[in-house]
C-alpha cells in the first residue's frame, strides 16, 4: 500500500513509538489534531504522517520537539468518545523522513520521502531469523501481545516485518527507546538489536524471579516459624510452663515466710498462693493474683533502718545544707530529739509552710540524710482521685497500689522519712477527696491501721517520718492542717540570700558548668546588687538563674575572646545582664508636709510605701487612690475619723473637715496595695497635711490603728525593717506589742535602724512631729 501524495496532513504521537507493519491505536483530545484528521479523511484518501515526539512532558511541541524520521499510516477507524476525543485505528504502512514543514502552526502539512529498508547480508538474515524464532518461543513473557505475535508469524512474515512487530511489542521500561528501530534501516542491525534487548529483557526477568522466590521463602519461612511457635507454646502450656509455675510458687512460699508479715497477712498470702496454684496460666486471675503477691512480699514488714542518734551531727547537716531559718532548724531539732528520746514518732507531723524557692522539700532530703534514713517523695500536686491515696480494688482491671504503699514498696524500709509535696494543692471530684483519705496517713493515733484498698490488709505507718509541705496555708482543709505542726519558713532576707549565694548558690552553678574560682569571681556588692535589682522572690530560684546566667556568659567570653578569667564587678554587671529590673523605693531625705513613709510586706519580701494626704475646697468627700484594697480603704477611713475626732484636742478646726475634701494617694498606683497596717501612717500623713506640719525625715512607721486611736500589731516586722533599713531610713516605729517579735530582726538591722514601740497614736505625733 503506497500513498499518491507527496504531502500529508500529520499528527503528533508522544509517549510511544509507532512501528510500520502493525496496527496502532491512538486517543487524541486537542482540536488540531482532530483538524488534521478530518483532512486526512476528506481530502487525502485517509493517509496521514505520524510524528514522534522526543520530549513526552511537553504540551505544545513545535517541529524542533520532533524526530525527523516518522511514520506513514493510513486511518481504518475513527471512533468519537463521550468526552468528546477521537479514538482513531491506524495502519502503519512505511517509514518516512520529514523533508519540510509547510506550515508554521498545527496542524502540520508535511512534505516528505519513503525510506526503504534493507538487508547488508542475506546469510545472517536467515540465521538471525532462526535465532530470533527460537527465542520468542522461550520468552513470550517479553512481549506485550504474545498470542497476537504468534498468530501473524504463523501466517507467514518477512524479516522486515517481524522486527518491526517484535520491536513494536517488546517490553522495554522507557517506550522512547524503540525509536532506534524506526529510525534504522538496515534489517540485520534491527535483528541484532533485538536480540540483545531480549537477553536484556530474560536477564532482568530471572533477577526478578529470583528476588520474588526469595521474598516467597522468607515469608514461607516467617509463616512456619510462627506456625510452629504456637505449637511450641502450647507443648509448653501444658508441659513446660506447669513446671515453671511450680518453681514460681515454691520461690514465693519462702518469700512469703521470709518477708516478716503479721500472722494475720501471712496466712491470707499463702491462701492467695494456693488460688494461684490452682489457676491456669491461661485465666487473666491468674496474673492479677501474682502481681498482688508480688507486690506483698516486696513490701516492707519489718526492715528498721537505724536512726543516726546524734543531735550535733543531725545540726551540722542542717547548717551545712541551709543558711538561716534558724527557728525551722530548732523546732526540727527538737523534734528530732523527742523521736530519739521516745524511740518512736512524735504526735505530730511536720507541715512546712513557705513561698516556692524557700527550702522546704531540701529540708527534708537533710532530715533523712541527717537521721540515715531512706527518703521517699511522693508530690500531691494536682491529685483527684482518692484511689491516688488509698488505692484501687483489685477486682478492676489494671488496679494499683496507692501512692502511699507504692512510696513503702520503693523505700524498702518501714521507717523512711516520707514527704508529702504540695499538700494545699489537691482537690476534690466525683471520683472523691483525696484531702480526706490524707487524714489518716497523717494521723498518728491511725496510722498504724492504714488500710489501702489494694492491699486489704492494714498496713503499720507508725514508724514512718512523715513531712508535708504547702505553699498556701489557707488552701489546706482544717482537718487536716489540725493533725500536722505547721513549721513556717518565711522569705529570705537579702543578707541571708547574699549568704546562701556565696556558700551555696555559686559553688553549685560553678559545678554545673564545668568551671572553679579560678575561672570566676563576683564582689559582694554585686551579689547584693543582683538580690535588690534583678530578682524580686521569697525563695532563691531566680537569683540561682541569674548567678547561672553570669557563669554561662563567663564561659562564652572563656572560649571566644582567650580570657583565663571574669571578675564580675559593678562596673560590668549590667552589661552581662542588661539594665537592672527591679527598683525599690527610696525616702525623701528631707521633710515633706502631707508624706508619710509606711512599711508594706509582700510575698517577695517587705518595702517601704509613701503615703501623700492633700485637701482641697469641696464637700467633705474622701477619695483614695493607689489601687488600694478594701482593708486599706478602711484603714484610710478609721484614720480620718480619728483625726476629725480629735481636732480640738490637736488645735486644727473642726470646719474644715466639712468644707474641703481630702484625697489620700498610695503612689506606683498600678501595684495592688492591701492589709490594715497602714492605718498609723495615713493618720500621721492627714495629721501633718492639716496641721500643715511636716514629718521628720528618714522616720518609717507601721501599725493598725482604732477609733479610739490605739496601735494594734503587725506581721511581718522582719522584713519592714529589712527594707527600712535597705531604702535609707533611720527609725521606725511599730506596735508596742510586737515587742516580742524584736528578736526576729537580724542582728545586722537591730545594730543600724533604731526601733521605737508606740502603744497609741499620740506616742505616733509625738515621735514623728
Amino acid at each position: 500500500m503506497e500513498s499518491m501524495f507527496k504531502e500529508l496532513p500529520s499528527v503528533v504521537i508522544k509517549g510511544i513509538v509507532p512501528m510500520p507493519n502493525v496496527e496502532y491505536r491512538f486517543e487524541f483530545n486537542k482540536q488540531h489534531d482532530k483538524n488534521a484528521l478530518d483532512d486526512s479523511n476528506r481530502g487525502y484518501a485517509k493517509f496521514i504522517i505520524l510524528l514522534v515526539q522526543m520530549n513526552p512532558l511537553l504540551n505544545e511541541p513545535t517541529t524542533i520537539d520532533l524526530y525527523e524520521t516518522a511514520v506513514l499510516a493510513k486511518i481504518v477507524s475513527t471512533t468519537k468518545q463521550v468526552n468528546d476525543n477521537v479514538k482513531v485505528r491506524f495502519q502503519c504502512i512505511s517509514r518516512v523522513k520529514i523533508n519540510e514543514y509547510l506550515t508554521l502552526t498545527p496542524p502540520y502539512i508535511v512534505s516528505y520521502e519513503e525510506l526503504k529498508s534493507f538487508t547488508s547480508d542475506r546469510n545472517l538474515e536467515i540465521a538471525f531469523t532462526k535465532m530470533i524464532n527460537d527465542r520468542i518461543s522461550k520468552s513470550m513473557d517479553s512481549f506485550y501481545d504474545p498470542q497476537s505475535i504468534r498468530e501473524k508469524i504463523s501466517q507467514g512474515i518477512t524479516s522486515e516485518q517481524l522486527t518491526d512487530l517484535l520491536a513494536y511489542n517488546l517490553r522495554i521500561n522507557n517506550p522512547l527507546e524503540k525509536f532506534k528501530y524506526l529510525s534504522e534501516l538496515d534489517v540485520i542491525t534491527r535483528m541484532k538489536w533485538l536480540m540483545e534487548d531480549l537477553s536484556i529483557e530474560e536477564l532482568s526477568q530471572e533477577l526478578e524471579h529470583k528476588i520474588q522466590d526469595e521474598v516467597n521463602k522468607s515469608i514461607n519461612d516467617t509463616q512456619k516459624e510462627y506456625i510452629l511457635r504456637e505449637k511450641l507454646k502450647a507443648i509448653q502450656n501444658e508441659l513446660g510452663d506447669k513446671a515453671k509455675k511450680e518453681e514460681d510458687i515454691e520461690e514465693l512460699r519462702k518469700q512469703i515466710l521470709a518477708s516478716g508479715m503479721p500472722k494475720n497477712i501471712e496466712e491470707k498470702a499463702l491462701k492467695e498462693l494456693a488460688r494461684y496454684s490452682s489457676s491456669s496460666s491461661q485465666t487473666p486471675d491468674s496474673n492479677v493474683i501474682k502481681n498482688y503477691l508480688d507486690f506483698m512480699v516486696e513490701l516492707p514488714w519489718n526492715k528498721v533502718s537505724a536512726d543516726n542518734e546524734d543531735l550535733t551531727i543531725v545540726k551540722e547537716k542542717l547548717d551545712q545544707d541551709h543558711y538561716g531559718l534558724e527557728q525551722v532548724k530548732e523546732r526540727i531539732i527538737e523534734y528530732l530529739a523527742v523521736k530519739i528520746k521516745t524511740k518512736k514518732n512524735p504526735q505530730t507531723i511536720l507541715c512546712l509552710v513557705g513561698p516556692a524557692g524557700t527550702g522546704k522539700t531540701t529540708l527534708a532530703i537533710s532530715i533523712a540524710d541527717a537521721l540515715g534514713r531512706k527518703f521517699i517523695k511522693q508530690s500531691l500536686g494536682g491529685v483527684k482521685d482518692e484511689a491516688e491515696i488509698r488505692g484501687h480494688r483489685r477486682t478492676y482491671v489494671g488496679a494499683l497500689p496507692g501512692r502511699i504503699l507504692s512510696g513503702m514498696k520503693e523505700a524498702k524500709t518501714i521507717n523512711p522519712v516520707f514527704l508529702i509535696d504540695e499538700i494545699d494543692k489537691m482537690s476534690a471530684d466525683y471520683k472523691g477527696d483525696p484531702s480526706s483519705a490524707m487524714l489518716e496517713v497523717l494521723d498518728p493515733e491511725q496510722n498504724s491501721k492504714f488500710s489501702d484498698h489494694y492491699l486489704e490488709e492494714y498496713y503499720d505507718l507508725s514508724q514512718v517520718l512523715f513531712i508535708a509541705t504547702a505553699n498556701y496555708l489557707e488552701n489546706v482543709p482544717a482537718p487536716l492542717r489540725d493533725r500536722m505542726e505547721i513549721v513556717e519558713l518565711s522569705s529570705y532576707t537579702e543578707h541571708e540570700k547574699f549568704h546562701i549565694a556565696k556558700k551555696h548558690l555559686i559553688e553549685k552553678q560553678l559545678k554545673a558548668h564545668g568551671i572553679t574560682n579560678e575561672n570566676f569571681s563576683i564582689t559582694d556588692e554585686c551579689i547584693y546588687y543582683l538580690i535588690q535589682h534583678y530578682t524580686r522572690e521569697a525563695g532563691v530560684r531566680e537569683l540561682q538563674r541569674f548567678i547561672g546566667t553570669l557563669i554561662r556568659k563567663t564561659i562564652k567570653d572563656i572560649l571566644l575572646k582567650k580570657v583565663e578569667r571574669v571578675d564580675i564587678t559593678m562596673a560590668n554587671i549590667e552589661a552581662y545582664l542588661g539594665k537592672p529590673r527591679f527598683f525599690h523605693n527610696e525616702v525623701e531625705n528631707k521633710p515633706v508636709i502631707g508624706q508619710v513613709t509606711g512599711l508594706a510586706y509582700t510575698q517577695y519580701g517587705g518595702d517601704t510605701m509613701p503615703i501623700e494626704v492633700t485637701y482641697y475646697k469641696g464637700t467633705g468627700n474622701l477619695v483614695l487612690t493607689g489601687k488600694l484594697g478594701d482593708v486599706m480603704k478602711e484603714s484610710a477611713m478609721i484614720a480620718l475619723s480619728f483625726v476629725k475626732s480629735k481636732a480640738t484636742e490637736y488645735g486644727i478646726d473642726p470646719d474644715m473637715f466639712g468644707l474641703n475634701n481630702f484625697h489620700i494617694h498610695a503612689p506606683e498606683g498600678a501595684i495592688p496595695k492591701d492589709g490594715p497596717s497602714a492605718g498609723v501612717t495615713i493618720a500621721t500623713a492627714i495629721y501633718s497635711a492639716v496641721t500643715k506640719k511636716a514629718p521628720k525625715a528618714l522616720l518609717g512607721m507601721t501599725g493598725e490603728i482604732t477609733l479610739s486611736g490605739q496601735v494594734l500589731p503587725i506581721g511581718g516586722l522582719r522584713e519592714k525593717s529589712i527594707a527600712a533599713l535597705r531604702s535609707g531610713l533611720t527609725e521606725i516605729l511599730v506596735p508596742k506589742d510586737n515587742e516580742k517579735d524584736l528578736e526576729e530582726i537580724p542582728v545586722e538591722v537591730r545594730e543600724k535602724l533604731k526601733v521605737t514601740l508606740i502603744s497609741n497614736v499620740k506616742d505616733v505625733f509625738r515621735h514623728a512631729f
